[in-house]
């Protein structure tokens, strides 16, 4: 039998929650609540959810806070963003904190529960694929998610590791951001999505010592982009 998968909602809205804790629980998950930033972190410590859903405006303080936080604490931990707002710059933001995936309210209920059930099947996918590879000088983990070289250690997110490993499984090969964005967040490409490009902004950060001029995740201009280990 399957372990039970803990959701902790964070969310100030009862209605939502109320709603969300229903379909979850319907669903098989388990589910805890709260309504501010700081009982959601302190709920995560002492629940140690398999994923979280965390609406961006709290009474306390903002959810780009929040995730920041959680993301320090734990790197792999699927995050999805609940909002109200729908600029690109709010949903870069929230990818740029760490968050996993992006929501707009008013959503789908169905849509939302897809959305994590994807998410937990491309973790399980990850884990059984091998532990270790290389880039460059770098050794990848993708147990421990995090990207090694002598004494420095790099911690990567899910869809960091994800994006990694998709470019590593066609190396020197193009892969358009079409592609990248179905793959690995199964989500229709938009002219304005940004995703993959700020994704592989943050690679870079961690991976390349210049980063105007990468060796390793290059740009195929007006495509993609390709990796060369």
């Amino acid at each position: 039998m399957s372990e039970i998968k803990r959701i902790l909602i964070i969310e100030d809205e009862p209605d939502i929650v109320r709603g969300l804790t229903d379909a979850l629980e319907f669903e098989g998950f388990a589910v805890r609540s709260s309504s501010n930033g700081e009982d959601g972190l302190d709920t995560a410590r002492e629940f140690n959810p398999d994923c979280v859903l965390l609406d961006l405006m709290l009474p306390d303080q903002n959810g780009y806070a929040v995730c920041e936080a959680l993301r320090a604490e734990d790197p792999v931990m699927p995050i999805v963003m609940l909002t109200a707002k729908t600029q690109e710059s709010d949903k870069i933001r929230g990818f740029e904190v760490g968050a996993d995936d992006y929501v707009t309210k008013p959503f789908s209920v169905a849509e939302l529960i897809a959305r994590i059930n994807a998410i937990f099947r491309r973790q399980e996918r990850m884990a059984m694929h091998e532990d270790s590879f290389q880039i460059g000088t770098w050794t990848v983990d993708s147990r421990k998610h995090t990207m090694a070289r002598g004494r420095s250690v790099q911690r990567l997110t899910f869809y960091e590791l994800e994006l990694l490993k998709l470019l590593r499984e066609r190396a020197e090969q193009p892969v358009s951001r079409d592609q990248i964005l179905e793959k690995i967040w199964g989500v229709e490409p938009t002219a304005t999505n940004r995703t993959v490009d700020n994704f592989v902004a943050k690679l870079r950060r961690k991976l390349e010592e210049d980063q105007k001029n990468p060796r390793h995740i290059l740009t195929v201009y007006g495509f993609g982009y390709k990796l060369v280990p």
